[in-house]
């Protein structure tokens, strides 16, 4: 048996390891799409794009090896299958589950170190990740201008080169729209040549222009009549230096920004902030209630206390407010009417209020508790997919990386709508956190029971030469019928 289960896991082995690294492929590749605005055009290292690629592989291991072990699980059975191998072993009296046995050690192996890198290495990846991602974001970008168009990417600038000159880096023909005062009192410059280069602390552009004319609007009035004449001032240089502020450096965020956010938590911090929010929420209904029933019930009283004519409040209320409300002269009539409006407005500014701060904290509190749970699904749905993949390559029968792919990719794809969805009503309210963010697992483990019992008592349900004898038999008996 030794023999036999180091023959199975160096089958399985190498092929996780492949698809592991097709399916994280795949994600980085999702990942460069999605923030391929933000990383193109800004001038940075090498260096600086391996460690957000680093981090971001390092983020989405877990994502990746539910669908590698489904695949590898699928690709190792099928290939045992199709090469009668299942077929000599089952002959030789070991059962399927046995087969299994060695992987299915692997395959929890794998899901407790996925829960770990989870909880340890996934919270600072997507910290520092999405901290590149967020500088990268708010870099200025790589200064290239254009020939024949307007450069706009200078702040307060907008900058027009009819030709450039490659070998001396002169630019030719340039004109120059400083708005950087206002669109109203804009400066425009015109220049035969000039050259742009760097400041040495890389935080300005010196731009050097020879021999050209400046227009600038006097005074700084921002509206003005269409029919007013502006008064403006004419300037023809030789040569003239503009200094421009346009920071070329590339400087990291601060990483408490992201830190702070949900997946950059470990379990301790999620449960942390889980309990501090919930305790907030409480106090603030509990003072809330009391503030509400201070300012409607609590005020009616007073409102009316000064014009009852009875002892007690009770007889007021007993006899009718509205007959109460009737003998009231006009004035006072009015006076209430106002008083009870602008009471009315303050309280329901303080509802909006306190609705608005109560249903922020609600929002984070929903996320936290996804992240939290999601961690615990998404280490199980490794095991999960391995009692799907290896069962229904058993079954098919079929290796390669045709089938296996195809029937891979649908059932992940049933999984990330159903987990989405999920999540969806969880953070609409819809649904409790719990059956939200379990429920793909659900799915996953009636389709992982359902297989195994296919698999395992070898019935016919899903079997494809079963059906395919059902169907000749079929069309041989319609074929008889016809015949007589």
């Amino acid at each position: 048996m030794k023999k036999l289960y180091t023959f199975i896991l160096g089958t399985f082995l190498p092929l996780l390891l492949a698809t592991y690294s097709v399916c994280l492929f795949i994600l980085l590749m999702q990942f460069l799409w999605q923030f391929v605005n933000d990383m193109v055009g800004k001038g940075v290292g090498v260096d600086v794009m391996a460690k957000c690629f680093f981090y971001a592989s390092l983020a989405f291991t877990p994502q990746a090896l539910p669908l590698a072990i489904l695949l590898a699980s699928l690709m190792t059975f099928g290939n045992l299958g199709e090469h009668l191998e299942l077929l000599a072993m089952k002959a030789s009296g070991i059962s399927l589950l046995r087969i299994m046995k060695p992987i299915i050690y692997f395959v929890v192996a794998i899901a407790a170190v996925s829960f770990y890198f989870q909880n340890e290495i996934v919270p600072q990846a997507y910290t520092k990740m999405y901290t590149i991602v967020l500088s990268l974001r708010q870099k200025s970008p790589e200064l290239d201008i254009p020939e024949g168009s307007f450069y706009k990417e200078i702040t307060g600038y907008n900058v027009y080169v009819r030709h450039k000159d490659r070998k001396n880096g002169l630019l030719r023909d340039l004109m120059i729209y400083d708005y950087s005062k206002g669109f109203e009192n804009a400066v425009v410059i015109v220049a035969d040549s000039g050259k742009l280069d760097v400041s040495a602390d890389k935080n300005f552009l010196i731009l050097t222009l020879h021999s050209g004319e400046l227009f600038e609007n006097m005074g700084n009035r921002k509206a003005r009549n269409l029919n007013e004449k502006i008064p403006y001032r004419r300037e023809t240089f030789r040569l003239r230096t503009i200094l421009i502020a346009f920071n070329t450096n590339f400087t990291l965020a601060d990483e408490s920004i992201m830190g702070s956010r949900d997946v950059g938590k470990s379990m301790n911090k999620l449960t942390t902030f889980i309990d501090s929010v919930r305790h907030e929420q409480d106090s603030i209904h509990q003072q809330t209630a009391v503030h509400f029933k201070n300012n409607i019930y609590g005020s009616v009283t007073n409102l009316y206390a000064s014009g009852k004519t009875v002892s007690t409040p009770d007889t007021l209320f007993a006899g009718g407010l509205e007959a109460y409300f009737n003998r009231l002269s006009t004035e006072k009539k009015i006076r209430y009417l106002q008083s009870a409006k602008s009471r009315t407005e303050r309280i329901k500014m303080d509802y909006d209020f306190q609705a608005l701060r109560q249903t922020d904290a609600e929002r984070q509190l929903l996320a936290h508790l996804v992240q939290l749970y999601k961690r615990f699904a998404m280490a199980l749905s490794c095991i999960l997919f391995f009692f799907i993949g290896a069962p229904l390559g058993a079954i098919i029968r079929k290796g390669g990386l045709g089938m296996p792919a195809t029937i891979s990719v649908i059932l992940y794809i049933l999984y990330y709508v159903i987990n989405s969805f999920g999540e969806k009503m969880v953070k609409q309210s819809v649904w409790p956190v719990w059956e939200g963010v379990w429920l793909s697992t659900v799915f996953l483990a009636g389709l992982g029971i359902f297989f195994t019992y296919q698999a395992v008592n070898e019935a016919p349900l899903i079997n494809p030469d079963a059906w395919k004898n059902i169907l000749q038999k079929r069309i041989r008996k319609r074929k008889n019928q016809e015949n007589q």
